[in-house]
């Protein structure tokens, strides 16, 4: 994906911190606002994590994802081999 900004890893931790504050907020361990709040951020970590595109990141002209790199130096430039 073009606007993917997220690398593997950062999706991965994204997606299981998800699932834990999903499971956090759900699970009776705490209740109200605090439940709420966990459930709201683990639907925000797991929806960027499955998307691989994060807003904030985007902002802040930041990602984790890997570069691409160019089929070959001299095409960019103009230049034939």
């Amino acid at each position: 994906m073009k606007f993917a900004n997220e690398g593997e890893w950062d999706r991965a931790v994204r997606m299981l911190a998800g699932i834990a504050l999903l499971y956090a907020g759900w699970g009776g361990f705490t209740s109200g606002l605090f439940s709420i709040v966990l459930v709201i951020g683990g639907i925000v970590a797991l929806a960027t994590g499955i998307v691989g595109w994060c807003p904030a990141y985007t902002a802040l002209g930041f990602s984790t994802g890997r570069t691409t790199v160019g089929h070959c130096p001299h095409c960019d430039s103009g230049h034939r081999a």
